[in-house]
């Protein structure tokens, strides 16, 4: 069975960065597609970031040209790099992962079967 684990999260100031990490092990292995997802109190999980198998990565409207997404295969890592952090991205930060991910369901829940316990990010004003 496949495990994730997040670390990164953290209080940060409005236009701060931060940089999440999510280790892999198990069935949860390299050629997994992989995702991030959030979710802030009183609302539904959205699709952050997901890099295929192929290496093309989606990125959600609200992100682009701020957040980025890589992959370090050899640490079995996914990272989510944040900058210009406002307070709308304020939420617990969830890696994802499975072995097929239509491009239909990148950023959708449903897409992934297994989840990390997530990472708090709060971001001030």
């Amino acid at each position: 069975r496949g495990q994730l684990v997040e670390s990164g999260g953290g209080s940060v100031q409005s236009g701060g960065s931060l940089r999440l990490s999510c280790v892999a092990s198990g069935y949860v292995n390299n050629n997994a597609c992989m995702g991030w997802f959030r979710q802030a109190p009183g609302k539904e999980r959205e699709g952050v970031a997901a890099i295929e198998r192929s290496g093309r990565i989606t990125y959600a409207d609200s992100v682009q040209g701020r957040f980025a997404i890589s992959q370090d295969k050899s640490k079995n890592t996914l990272y989510l790099h944040m900058n210009s952090l406002k307070p709308e991205d304020t939420a617990m930060y969830y890696c994802a992962a499975d072995a097929e991910c239509p491009p239909p369901l990148l950023l959708r829940q449903i897409g992934y079967n297994y989840w990390g316990q997530g990472t708090q990010v709060t971001v001030s004003s």
